[in-house]
């Protein structure tokens, strides 16, 4: 079974940093793209960035552009978002999910149970 699992996440400060991770297994994890959402209290679930298989970047939110980025190592199975001038309005739990084709230009198939982030003071 498709398995994604996001780690990382915690209490930050107003302008820290947090680095998240999501590692995945059972796929052929080279040939997708990874999409990170995130859903605020209160809030409807938003798509944040997406990064292709040659590791081009999208970005969903126009919130954190120079803010976050993101990474991803093939033979880890690993992608990484570096969160960094973190604000109030970044506190959200944060999904990794599979794309379904190589580029960042559809929709999404699987999903990891998220992790927690909190920015406050």
């Amino acid at each position: 079974q498709v398995q994604l699992v996001e780690s990382g996440g915690g209490l930050a400060q107003p302008g820290g940093s947090l680095r998240l991770s999501c590692a995945a297994s059972a796929f052929s994890f080279y040939n997708y793209a990874i999409l990170w959402f995130r859903q605020a209290p209160g809030k409807e679930r938003e798509g944040v960035l997406c990064i292709s298989t040659r590791g081009s970047v999208t970005y969903y939110s126009d919130s954190v552009k120079g803010r976050f980025t993101i990474s991803r190592d093939n033979a880890k199975n690993t992608v990484h978002l570096q969160m960094n001038s973190l604000k109030s309005e970044d506190t959200a739990d944060y999904y990794c999910a599979r794309g379904q084709s190589r580029f960042c230009d559809g929709t999404a198939d699987y999903w990891g149970q998220g992790t927690q982030v909190t920015v406050s003071s």
